[in-house]
């Protein structure tokens, strides 16, 4: 694990796991307790973690982009991939390997 957040994509990756599990967690259980059970403490406080991910996210997306040169479309990638559920796991499989 030390070895991986020594660098920034390691870095990205990381926050990507971390973001991609909140998404799913906020859709898949917060979301729902509030609109079914009518509780809406769990989207306060899943909500609030997945944006400080998305924004660290973002933030080292652009770090990763101008530290390994990447193209403005594998960057657009990486971006809508943070938009969709599932989207920062299939990123790390398919962008986010070292060449």
């Amino acid at each position: 694990m030390t070895n991986l957040l020594s660098t920034t994509l390691g870095r990205l990756r990381v926050v990507a796991f971390l973001e991609g599990i909140s998404f799913l967690v906020l859709l898949g259980i917060a979301m729902p307790l509030k609109y079914m059970a009518s509780n809406p403490e769990p989207v306060r406080f899943v909500g609030m973690a997945h944006g400080v991910l998305f924004i660290a996210y973002v933030l080292l997306l652009i770090q990763t982009t101008i530290a390994y040169k990447w193209t403005v479309g594998k960057s657009a990638l990486a971006f809508v991939a943070s938009l969709l559920p599932f989207g920062t796991f299939i990123a790390d499989k398919k962008l986010f390997r070292e060449d």
